[in-house]
């Protein structure tokens, strides 16, 4: 929500910015650095009840937040690293200060601890329930109270009612815890739109070109195995026999009479051969 601010402390910590530059000093130095800072003002000052004190020295390292990434910029040497690590470190920071004003409340007043407790708790899940979506491919970039209006709430309240002006920390506590469940609320719906929208959508998209098939290794070729071909004897078939034409035997011819000839008489005929 005050996102629009953030132009506006860029310009005003520029200077100190190019100064930083020019020296060996690294983002990922200022940003250990400002968490460093930042819980042990929290831990050391707010459980005693110095919360003024706490709340103003825990401000100051709360802004090396914009110095570490317009640093960044500049040199151009965090990368993924860097935007881990600063992430990480925010973490410990919240927590540092909502658990060093807890254990203040546990001396004072129990029902704002578990109020205290519950910012904390539902901070972290603020955060945590972006990330987890950004990492699934959802949008979760909505809400009320981030990050800055939660340390700008908590350390707000908690330093003014050090200076002794009543009912501020109480409605800052309230008001922070009220506010950080209607973010969480928020996130958590626009996770749950994104992604019924991404699975309706994937049903019904028109079908498309089958996929191309996959790369098939042609085959390795190898000379095709050289069978002889198997020799059959040519079939003999008989010759045909025909039987000789048979000549009709010649016909004898009919016996002819012998010439009558004239026989002495008394003599008997002769007999053919």
């Amino acid at each position: 929500m005050l996102n629009f601010l953030r132009p506006v402390f860029a310009r005003l910590f520029n200077p100190i910015v190019q100064g930083l530059a020019r020296t060996p000093v690294t983002p990922n130095m200022i940003t250990v650095a400002g968490t460093v800072g930042v819980s042990a003002a929290a831990l050391w000052l707010l459980p005693i009840g110095e919360l003024f004190p706490g709340a103003f020295v825990a401000t100051c390292f709360v802004f090396t937040d914009m110095l570490d990434g317009q640093l960044a910029r500049i040199k151009g040497n965090s990368g993924k690293y860097g935007a881990f690590l600063d992430s990480t470190m925010d973490r410990f920071a919240d927590a540092a200060i909502f658990g060093g004003i807890t254990i203040w409340f546990m001396r004072t007043n129990h029902l704002l601890a578990v109020v205290s407790l519950f910012c904390l708790a539902a901070g972290l899940s603020v955060s945590y329930v972006k990330a987890r979506a950004e990492g699934l491919g959802l949008n979760a970039n909505v809400g009320l109270i981030e990050r800055p209006e939660r340390l700008i709430i908590g350390l707000t309240s908690i330093g003014l009612s050090g200076l002794g002006i009543p009912y501020v920390l109480p409605i800052g506590m309230w008001g922070l815890a009220a506010g950080t469940a209607l973010t969480l609320y928020q996130r958590m719906r626009a996770v749950y739109v994104d992604a019924k929208s991404q699975a309706a959508v994937a049903p019904a998209a028109p079908p498309s070109a089958p996929p191309p098939p996959p790369a098939t290794t042609p085959p390795a070729t190898t000379p095709p195995a050289t069978t002889p071909p198997a020799t059959t004897p040519p079939a003999t078939t008989p010759p045909a026999t025909t039987p000789p034409a048979t000549t009709p035997a010649p016909t004898p011819p009919a016996p002819t009479a012998p010439p009558a000839s004239a026989t002495a008489p008394g003599a008997a005929p002769s007999e053919e051969e």
